[in-house]
Parts: structure tokens; sequence; C-alpha cells
């Protein structure tokens, strides 16, 4: 049976639960996949200090200009594909996951999903990009990535076992920039959107 629709997870969306909070149900089920013809980078950058939530450094209470987040841009190295999981959703659940992932926009990317074995077949498969306002192909002067956001995305993949984190890492690391602890200080966060990055 072929699925409509489904979702590439390719960072924090790896986490069934972090996804199923955003859907407002239940993620019962995550395929393995790879997104052929793409590569995984820290560069989507977020305002920190205008966005809707706002972090603080825990070690000295500093507000760091620019937050990293993951990102994945065209690449013409096949040994770059980023690994990820695909998650069947709905038409209207992708209204929700649009509101979680504001800086980028949804992209569809079928043809370029290479699926594991027992992964059912998907109509149309979509992903997340960063908005070109928010592409940083260098990580912009004091840039951090919040340590909350890197846990959260490798405790996913060790979720889906050794291979898969071990793919991420060589697919992805090391981390560009510093990782920090942070303090949320600003709040006007969505509804679905991840209190804790």
């Amino acid at each position: 049976m072929v699925e409509p629709l489904a979702l590439f997870g390719y960072g924090s969306l790896v986490d069934s639960a972090s996804a199923g909070r955003t859907l407002g149900r239940p993620v019962a089920q995550v395929w393995p996949a790879r997104l052929v013809g793409w590569r995984r980078r820290f560069s989507q950058a977020r305002d920190n200090a205008t966005c809707e939530k706002t972090f603080a450094r825990a070690d000295d209470g500093t507000v760091p200009e620019w937050i990293l987040g993951l990102n994945v841009e065209p690449a013409a190295d096949r040994a770059a594909a980023p690994n990820g999981v695909l998650i069947a959703v709905s038409e209207s659940e992708l209204e929700r996951l649009d509101l979680r992932e504001i800086r980028y926009d949804r992209r569809e990317v079928s043809s370029a999903i290479e699926p594991e074995a027992g992964c059912p077949a998907f109509e149309r498969v979509v992903t997340y990009v960063a908005k070109s306002s928010h592409l940083a192909t260098e990580p912009p002067s004091g840039a951090v990535i919040l340590a909350s956001y890197a846990a959260a995305v490798e405790a996913a993949f060790d979720r889906l076992g050794p291979r898969q984190r071990a793919e991420y890492e060589r697919t992805t690391l090391p981390y560009p920039v510093e990782l920090v602890e942070g303090l949320l200080v600003g709040d006007r966060i969505p509804a679905g959107n991840p209190r804790d990055w």
C-alpha cells in the first residue's frame, strides 16, 4: 500500500516524541531514510534577541546575537547525504509543522528519498529548508549552538541505534561554533514549538 504523505526529519524531528508534541498526537512509527543530493549543516541562523524565544548564556547571562540550527542544502557529493526518518503525516498536519519550522520553507523532496528496507512507499515526501533570510553559509560572528538542541538531536539518533548515530556524526559534525547552555529569558513561543531550544 502506498501512503500519501511523509515528512523527512533530519534534526530534532527525528525524535518521535518531539514530533508528536507538534502534531498533537503520538508518532507510533518512524522509518530511517537518507536524503540523496543534499547535505546537513548548522546553517540556519536566528536572531536570538528578536525571535519568539530568546536565550541567555547560563554561564554569564549574556545574550548571544545568533543561534544556529540544522539545515539541509543541495550537494553534489552522494556521501554527504544526511540520514533521518520518514514520518507519515496528513496535509492538515503540515500546518502545525509550518508553525514549528517558522524559519524554514517546506520543500518537496520525494525523488531524493532513499528509504531503508521495510519502509512503506509514500506518494510525496516533504522536508524543511532554511528560508533565504535565515540561511548562514558561514556562521555569523558570535553565533552559538544551544547544547540542549545538540543533545536532543544526538539522543534522537541514539534511539535509532548506533549505526544511525554514527552516520549522523559522520555527515554533520564537528560543530562549527561553541555549544552553550542556555536559559530561556524571552518567551513568545507558539504552540507545538519546542521550548528547550
